[in-house]
């Protein structure tokens, strides 16, 4: 079985991927949901030895780590961790940096404009 976090501040959304994956993925996939980057990072660290196969991640939530996003300083953290060095990193966001940043960290990466548009998207994780 496959293990995703979804980290998003917004209730919303982090709602929106949650049930989305799971109605693509049923019960072939077990989710974890932080909303904020801390809480995430919390997560990962508490999974080292069982790394997530997929992390979806926002950019923009808690504002401790300016000038970076929050979701730049979790992908950094989790990059470092060898454990995870297989996790696929998605980042969805409404940023409009977001293809600069997920190319900067070699993550994949969805606009939210795109896939609220267009729920196949989520197929690809």
């Amino acid at each position: 079985m496959k293990h995703y976090l979804i980290v998003d501040d917004s209730q919303s959304w982090n709602n929106y991927h949650y049930n989305n994956l799971k109605e693509l993925y049923g019960n072939e996939i077990e989710i974890d949901r932080a909303y904020t980057a801390r809480e995430g990072y919390d997560w990962v660290y508490n999974y080292i030895d069982n790394p997530y196969d997929v992390i979806i991640t926002d950019l923009s939530m808690e504002y401790d780590f300016s000038p970076k996003y929050a979701g730049e300083w979790l992908i950094e953290q989790i990059q470092l961790l060898k454990q995870y060095y297989k996790t696929k990193i998605i980042i969805i966001s409404g940023s409009m940096q977001i293809k600069n940043i997920a190319e900067g960290f070699g993550t994949d990466f969805v606009p939210k404009a795109k896939i609220a548009c267009d729920k196949t998207v989520y197929q690809k994780f």
